[in-house]
């Protein structure tokens, strides 16, 4: 049997795994991240919530639900999804940040399957989950339309999908690229590539030519003034959230 072709680009890889042991420092490198992570946070649980008639007001409502964070990083929705019941699996195809996950959830007292692998090995596997997160990746892959079937695959009948990431346009190079690896100086310059940048209505086209069926998008919007991150309804001229189901 062949083996499944990556969608891993090397050159994205190198990038991360040069940052690996930042990815719990508030103020380091992954500083946006951390950032928008509680607004990252309300969108997955409200929509998992929602597809899977679950109460967030309960201590660990996501019990019994089978979640993979690809791309996990440092496992920063790892965690949170770990504690409120999840079973989760974190798969990154970057080495070097998978033994500071591996630590950060063992002092932290979680059990989290963490996985050196991409998505194309794991649904060669046969790897199925009821969630998957698809955070802020899709821009960093060499084949976007392979690699979101890929993920297509890894979901049950009736799962659900959360895919985020970046519009293309010029307010969004003078944001993600030009302030925030330029003038803040909150990632290093090169993280992004605005040419991979994918708009709402491409990625909606990618996706239900994956075989998903996209029911939701918003936008992630930061205030200068405020310092902090919503979700809107309308602006999603920057950073944006999908949500998509597998049809049962």
């Amino acid at each position: 049997m062949q083996a499944p072709q990556s969608t891993v680009d090397p050159a994205e890889i190198a990038k991360f795994e040069a940052m690996a042991a930042e990815w719990w420092d508030p103020n380091g490198k992954f500083k946006p991240l951390h950032m928008l992570n509680p607004c990252r946070l309300d969108y997955i649980t409200s929509q998992i919530a929602a597809e899977f008639d679950r109460d967030l007001t309960q201590p660990k409502p996501f019990e019994g639900v089978r979640l993979l964070d690809i791309g996990c990083g440092g496992g920063l929705l790892c965690e949170p999804m770990a504690r409120l019941g999840a079973e989760v699996t974190g798969a990154d195809a970057a080495a070097g940040n998978l033994p500071v996950a591996r630590l950060h959830a063992e002092q932290t007292g979680l059990q989290i399957d963490y996985r050196h692998t991409t998505a194309e090995d794991m649904a060669a596997a046969g790897e199925q989950f009821d969630v998957v997160l698809n955070m802020e990746v899709v821009e960093h892959v060499a084949d976007p339309q392979a690699y979101l079937t890929a993920t297509k695959d890894l979901l049950k009948p009736g799962g659900l999908e959360i895919c985020s990431t970046i519009n293309r346009n010029p307010k969004s190079y003078a944001m993600a690229i030009f302030g925030a690896e330029v003038v803040m100086r909150w990632l290093p310059r090169g993280t992004h590539e605005w040419h991979k940048f994918i708009t709402p209505d491409e990625l909606f086209e990618l996706l239900g030519k994956a075989g998903l069926t996209p029911v939701d998008r918003k936008g992630f919007v930061f205030n200068p003034l405020s310092w902090n991150w919503s979700i809107s309804d309308r602006d999603l001229s920057v950073n944006y959230v999908t949500a998509s189901v597998k049809p049962s």
